[in-house]
């Protein structure tokens, strides 16, 4: 298998609906442009680095990727018919999805598509995720998990793995199989710790709801520069339960804050959630806001005093104490 490393940022996958009621392109789609320059890479013999910059520098400069002459193997000719189906609408995204799975069953992606649109429960979703990720298993096989610890979203093809992968996590968290959900977003976290899926987000309210404290405690020593929403105001929680309303404790959420000052009025009640959450969220808004109370305010409610204190704590800004 040829693996091709590329950076990149997980977004939000599903095709959705701009404000103005345009179909928004699923992101998904971008990695074709990264598999097709790859496999070109792969067609032709380069005799060093620069021939292959020389080359990429070409692609960029055409504003086209040539298509590869040569035919991919069932998996790769599935993936192909996957990127299709993201670019589709309606009922033909699903039907391209089980193509792509006759061809390859080897295809996670495909289990992924259908998780998304067509299950009719957890449990069915959570089957479907479990299947792609089975699948991401065997198409990238043993050595891939053994010699590409630490580098994977980097390589294209472990992808539809780690996507099918949080699908299974998040519904499992639902279902109330909360351990095994911790052990999927952790052991995703130590195959890509770089976190471009965003885990850590996911992670750390967990935590934070189950009251695994200690885990808390080396998941803010891996990503301590952080300086998200999610993050800070976390950070604040899981520093009051072992000390209270300290120095320490107000000095962090101080720090919070000043990154969004939005998320007190929903941590307290004093705004009520929206029935859906926002598509898009920006550093310091409103949406991020939101989207951080969404998933911690359970845990702010179990932890005894801590709501008084913040309610408190910002009295007392607001008097200028």
């Amino acid at each position: 298998m040829n693996r091709k490393r590329s950076k990149g940022k997980q977004n939000k996958d599903k095709k959705s609906q701009s404000s103005a009621g345009v179909p928004v392109p699923d992101r998904r789609t971008m990695e074709k442009t990264l598999s097709d320059i790859g496999k070109l890479i792969d067609e032709r013999e380069f005799n060093s680095i620069e021939e292959i910059n020389a080359f990429l520098k070409n692609v960029i400069a055409s504003g086209k990727v040539p298509q590869p002459s040569k035919q991919g193997s069932a998996l790769e000719q599935a993936q192909d018919i996957m990127y299709d189906a993201w670019d589709s609408s309606g009922k033909q995204r699903a039907e391209l999805a089980r193509h792509a799975l006759e061809i390859s069953k080897d295809c996670a992606d495909a289990y992924v598509l259908l998780a998304e649109e067509t299950a009719r429960s957890l449990e069915e979703a959570n089957n479907l995720y479990e299947q792609g990720m089975k699948a991401g298993e065997r198409a990238l096989g043993p050595q891939v998990f053994e010699e590409e610890v630490g580098h994977f979203w980097g390589i294209i093809e472990t992808r539809p793995y780690m996507r099918a992968r949080l699908g299974l996590a998040q519904c499992l968290w639902s279902l109330g199989e909360r351990k095994q959900a911790i052990e999927h977003y952790t052991d995703m976290l130590r195959l890509n710790p770089g976190d471009n899926q965003g885990i850590r987000y996911i992670l750390v309210s967990c935590l934070l709801e189950e009251g695994l404290d200690a885990a808390l405690g080396d998941l803010f020593k891996q990503y301590e520069d952080d300086g998200a929403t999610t993050w800070l105001y976390s950070r604040v929680l899981w520093v009051f339960r072992s000390e209270g309303p300290s120095i320490k404790a107000t000095k962090y959420l101080k720090e919070a804050l000043k990154q969004n000052r939005f998320v007190p009025s929903y941590l307290l009640g004093e705004k009520r959630l929206p029935m859906r959450m926002p598509e898009y969220i920006s550093f310091g808004d409103e949406n991020e806001a939101v989207v951080y109370a969404d998933k911690a305010t359970k845990a702010w409610q179990k932890t005894a005093g801590a709501l008084e204190w913040l309610a408190g704590s910002l009295s007392k800004r607001s008097e200028g104490t």
